[in-house]
């Protein structure tokens, strides 16, 4: 009876120490334990097509409301699709026969490269924005008299207040008549073009050029200037625009590189006069009590993209060409592609407040 008893307490004890090998590896590995999103700042290569991404469901987006957000930019004729969270891709879709390597026109949302092409010129010590443009481009560049001229800054047409009549698609001599004294109305017109030639004038070197020497080379962009006979107007593919939104984002920082001044660069994403507080250095602003929109004097009140956060800042072409950028959440959202269905302006159309609903879906 003893040896029975004395071989069942054997037998629990191997038992036992078996179950306790079998549990210990289960605690000491946590290899299966899914790791947290990196939340750190990213820079993609500037040399190769290298750029670290991160999948919808990491972050708990609701992919199924990101595949209705899909359909929807389908049916609006979009040609690609990019976000970035921290620099890190999320999304980069390409619709409608576009493909990664395809260019494209970014019409009016390239003002901000000009934006930022002048802060460079002015950090360079070769223009200040303060100067008069006739500093820069000769008296006798407008149709107006010397005295309403001499009122016209760099600044001026950075905020597009130069009092020049926004009508004439053409920006020649003839066209820059004089509606108003510079700082005094503010109307979108193509006389933002003369920046080009401000900054052409005062580094001696064709504005393509420099823009690549000093902006575009630098952060890895493929583009190119096309100067038709009314705009220049950049084309490239979507990455090279998602990389110029990031450097926006960052105020101008490429992973440590003040490429443009930092202070410019807030400056510019920042309220520029008192008439249309939603506009910047040919940045849109999101957030303001009103807004105009070009071909009009007429005042909204409101802010811009009510269902977009009010600290978006987005530079916004025909047809819809977007970067959305959203310093709070660490997103830059690009648009390219023909005109959308629901498009009705030069900037700011239908569109974006139909977006912005239903990527807060996604998000959400």
């Amino acid at each position: 009876m003893m040896n029975r008893y004395f071989i069942l307490v054997v037998l629990f004890i191997l038992a036992s120490c078996q179950s306790d090998d079998a549990i210990d590896p289960i605690i000491e590995d946590d290899t299966d334990t899914p790791s947290a999103p990196d939340v750190s700042l990213y820079f993609p290569s500037t040399s190769t097509n290298e750029w670290e991404t991160i999948a919808p469901n990491e972050i708990n987006w609701d992919t199924d409301k990101l595949e209705e957000l899909r359909n929807f930019l389908i049916g609006e004729n979009t040609k690609s699709f990019m976000v970035l969270l921290n620099g890190r891709i999320v999304v980069e879709d390409y619709y409608n026969g576009h493909t990664a390597s395809d260019t494209w026109q970014w019409n009016s949302a390239g003002k901000t490269l000009v934006t930022a092409t002048v802060g460079i010129a002015q950090q360079n010590s070769l223009i200040n924005i303060d100067n008069k443009v006739s500093d820069y481009l000769g008296t006798d560049w407008t149709s107006t008299t010397p005295q309403q001229e001499d009122l016209i800054t760099v600044k001026n047409l950075l905020s597009m207040t130069s009092g020049l009549d926004d009508e004439p698609q053409v920006v020649i001599k003839r066209n820059l008549t004089y509606l108003a004294d510079a700082g005094t109305r503010w109307a979108y017109g193509n006389v933002f073009q003369r920046l080009m030639n401000v900054v052409e004038d005062a580094s001696g070197t064709e504005f393509e050029t420099y823009f690549n020497n000093e902006l575009g080379d630098r952060i890895g962009m493929n583009g190119f200037w096309n100067n038709g006979l009314i705009y220049r107007i950049y084309n490239s593919d979507t990455r090279s625009m998602a990389k110029f939104g990031l450097l926006a984002s960052q105020n101008g920082n490429w992973d440590g590189t003040q490429i443009v001044d930092e202070n410019f660069f807030i400056e510019s994403k920042t309220t520029s006069q008192n008439i249309n507080p939603s506009y910047g250095y040919l940045w849109w602003l999101n957030g303001k009590n009103k807004y105009m929109l070009p071909a009009s004097q007429t005042e909204y009140d409101g802010t811009l993209v009510p269902n977009a956060p009010n600290d978006m800042v987005a530079a916004m072409g025909k047809d819809e060409q977007r970067i959305y950028i959203v310093p709070s959440s660490n997103l830059v959202i690009l648009r390219m592609g023909e005109a959308t269905v629901s498009g009705d302006n030069f900037a700011l159309s239908s569109f974006d407040n139909m977006f912005w609903e239903k990527f807060n879906e996604v998000i959400k």
